[in-house]
């Protein structure tokens, strides 16, 4: 199977990806935070795991309800003998796609829109590289920066700000809940979808020393989230009943969201 193949994809992830780019500004992104990190409903966690069934409208590889992706990235994570808490990080990786439960359309944020949910991310600010999926679409931004934007070389990752989705929105949520995760975890969260950076060697130049030693731990992470996909549905009783296990060791019956 071959993966991230834009030249076949269908319109429907072409035309994500044009408004994506299009709306996904510096101040879009911040009214996005203010709105959507407020974290003021409180639900079980697995009622809200549960509810990440969305299909990725950025995904040329499946057409596929989302949890079946994260119970197959966490699978590829446990096979190979890596902690508890990276099995935990597969298996909710993209559960701020739940985003959709509260999302509007004029925001990208809904079930058929999802431009401010998913897809490749970029940092918002400064030039956007042309080694982006779909470059040709980059003159669509409402922003107009040079390399290093409103930044200082050097400022590290978690002083920029990335595209808005569901990466940033599960690594605010997690933060708000206190949820004890180890930093290579929380890299792994919110950089997983800026391919940019961690694919192709981009934003260097905001690159601090945390940031280099970090990024190979989302490269790791990076293998399972891609290479784990399939069309196989798997047998998802047996697999809660194990990472129920794992979950209630980092996560409380109820979190908010």
């Amino acid at each position: 199977m071959t993966f991230r193949d834009y030249k076949k994809c269908n319109n429907k992830v072409i035309n994500l990806y044009k408004e994506q780019r299009k709306n996904q500004s510096l101040t879009y992104v911040k009214k996005s935070i203010k709105k959507y990190c407020l974290f003021n409903r409180k639900d079980k966690f697995w009622d809200l795991f549960e509810k990440t069934c969305l299909k990725d409208m950025s995904d040329p590889d499946l057409d596929a309800e989302n949890f079946y992706h994260l119970y197959q990235t966490a699978e590829g994570i446990r096979k190979d003998g890596h902690p508890e808490w990276m099995q935990l990080v597969g298996l909710i990786h993209d559960m701020g796609k739940i985003l959709y439960l509260k999302g509007c359309k004029e925001d990208g944020t809904t079930e058929d829109t999802q431009w401010g949910i998913v897809g490749d991310t970029f940092i918002v600010g400064c030039e956007i590289p042309n080694t982006i999926v779909f470059p040709e679409f980059n003159e669509l931004n409402k922003d107009k920066y040079d390399k290093f934007g409103i930044y200082e070389k050097n400022i590290g990752l978690k002083n920029v700000y990335c595209s808005f989705g569901h990466d940033e929105y599960l690594y605010r949520l997690l933060k708000f809940n206190n949820i004890d995760l180890p930093e290579e975890a929380y890299y792994m969260i919110r950089f997983h979808s800026l391919y940019l950076w961690h694919d192709k060697n981009e934003y260097e130049f905001l690159e601090n020393d945390k940031d280099k030693k970090m990024k190979s731990y989302v490269k790791l992470f990076n293998k399972y989230d891609l290479y784990t996909k399939s069309d196989k549905k798997e047998n998802l009783v047996d697999l809660k009943k194990y990472y129920q296990n794992i979950v209630k060791k980092y996560i409380p019956d109820e979190i908010y969201w």
